[in-house]
């Protein structure tokens, strides 16, 4: 069985298709039972994002697995596949374990470093065991991958390096907000190391991922804006006396109020359509910030509070516009403050319409798309990047050389088996002739004598195939083993699925390294 990845993300395809292609809900269940059920897959994982949709399989063949997967994907979003062949990438074996690895990062994000991602694979994860769609091959994949991403953030410092997804997208939000006539907005940019306050459930990490964390991250200044439960902020932020609506309650979002709180608004109002976890995230809020005052209201009085605030920040996952430039403008009549919608999500929560409205601005994922790249600061994140790409690609071999170990394990144990076989055989042709006043002990040893001696001489070939496997020609090792010895063929692949793995129904051209 083998490892392939199937995918379009900002960097592969334009916004408006990644909406149609994104798997959430019942479609995403839908989809990877029926991925599931094709005789080529045996495990699926999906990573779906406001930036990516991507399919992880375990297949027995490159080929029907590649065609199982894009073709029910077309199926189950709608989107003709002769439309999706020109964005989807294809990446099989250890290119499908680099990309995860890499993803897992944020080597592969819109804003190259953020950590949200490292959440939203452990919750893929996560998703892919509770529904019994990932077996142990992925399994070990997804958990290596989480392993991979916490080293690569503590090891070179990329969330330092670079600002997170929320963070850069109220950059954005703040610039467009004092951009409007008569508008002022204290200077500064949003901290991208705000996190959910420590024990929130809506946080999306553990707390001994908060702790590490911590010391990771560069010590707080004692003025600064966070210091415990109750904190005053003592300077202004670049939100300070914004009034902030925010829509849903996960982690996106959760980390969205709690950066908005961090930065000094004055109010925060969460609405999501679960009330219970809009209100928790609330009391959090008021737990860690004294001098903001939060507040949860249902899901459908959202468009009614649209008049109170001067910012918006939207991450739903629901499958239609939450807020339509109607709803928006018949809320925008008499305003004489701008109104900012932050759009995080995808699909799209917020209507593109609304970009027409007077005293209104909507920034959504394509705009963080353009706005990224024209971003500064690749330079002084050069050297943490380079230090990533080589953590994966150190992380690459291991992996591979540990997968190829447990691959050629049935040929280590078909040869010891067929070693004790022989010592047995032998033992018992060899009893029968010993002398009849020979003594139980000495029996036994030299049955021990004749296993220690087939150990020593089955040592060697054992160690060195294992240590051989990770090698390219490493299969050949172990296939010689079992013809020299005679021992049983193992379960694998057809010889025309091993001859061309870089084909594709997409499209050659696609796969990427």
């Amino acid at each position: 069985m083998s490892v392939l990845a199937v995918g379009l993300s900002h960097r592969s395809s334009p916004v408006e298709l990644l909406e149609r292609v994104a798997l959430n809900g019942e479609t995403r269940a839908n989809a990877v039972a029926e991925i599931l059920g094709s005789d080529p897959v045996s495990e699926v994982m999906v990573v779906s994002t406001c930036n990516r949709t991507e399919i992880y399989a375990d297949v027995d063949a490159y080929h029907g697995g590649v065609a199982a997967v894009t073709e029910l994907l077309s199926w189950h979003t709608g989107v003709p596949l002769s439309e999706l062949s020109d964005h989807l990438y294809v990446h099989y074996e250890d290119r499908a374990v680099e990309h995860l690895f890499s993803v897992s990062c944020g080597l592969e994000s819109m804003v190259v470093g953020e950590g949200q991602i490292l959440g939203q694979v452990r919750d893929s994860l996560k998703e892919g065991q509770e529904n019994g769609s990932v077996g142990r091959v992925l399994n070990d994949l997804g958990q290596r991958a989480l392993r991979v991403g916490k080293r690569a953030h503590t090891e070179t410092h990329l969330d330092h390096a670079g600002a997170d997804m929320v963070g850069f997208g109220l950059t954005v939000a703040l610039r467009d907000l004092a951009a409007f006539p008569g508008a002022s907005i204290p200077g500064g940019a949003p901290d991208s190391s705000a996190t959910p306050p420590v024990g929130c459930p809506m946080s999306g990490a553990t707390e001994a991922e908060t702790s590490a964390s911590a010391d990771t991250a560069p010590p707080a200044s004692t003025t600064g804006p966070l210091s415990a439960t109750g904190t005053s902020l003592s300077t202004p932020g670049p939100l300070t006396g914004i009034r902030v609506l925010v829509l849903g309650a996960g982690s996106m979002s959760a980390l969205s109020a709690n950066t908005v709180a961090r930065q000094g608004a004055a109010s925060v109002i969460v609405a999501n359509r679960t009330f219970e976890r809009a209100a928790r995230l609330a009391e959090c809020l008021t737990e860690a910030y004294e001098s903001v005052h939060a507040e949860a209201i249902p899901f459908a009085e959202a468009a009614d509070v649209l008049a109170d605030v001067d910012l918006v920040v939207s991450c739903t996952g629901a499958q239609g516009l939450v807020l339509t430039a109607d709803r928006i403008a018949a809320a925008n009549e008499g305003r004489t403050r701008p109104l900012v919608l932050l759009d995080l999500a995808l699909p799209r929560d917020i209507d593109p319409d609304a970009r027409g409205l007077d005293g209104v601005g909507v920034v959504d994922i394509g705009d963080l798309r353009q706005a990224s790249a024209h971003g500064t600061g690749e330079q002084a994140r050069a050297d943490s990047l380079t230090l990533a790409r080589g953590i994966v690609d150190e992380e690459v071999t291991e992996f591979r050389s540990v997968r190829r170990a447990n691959e050629v394990a049935p040929t280590v144990v078909a040869l010891r088996t067929q070693g004790h076989s022989v010592v047995q055989n032998e033992l018992a042709r060899l009893m029968g002739r010993l002398p009849d006043d020979l003594d139980d002990r000495a029996r036994e040893e030299i049955g021990r004598a004749m296993r220690r001696v087939a150990d020593k001489l089955l040592h060697s070939p054992t160690v060195r195939v294992k240590e051989l496997a990770a090698d390219p020609d490493g299969e050949a090792y172990e296939n010689a083993l079992r013809r020299l010895f005679d021992l049983d063929d193992p379960q694998t692949a057809s010889a025309d699925e091993r001859a061309d793995r870089t084909g594709s129904p997409v499209s050659a051209a696609q796969e990427k390294a």
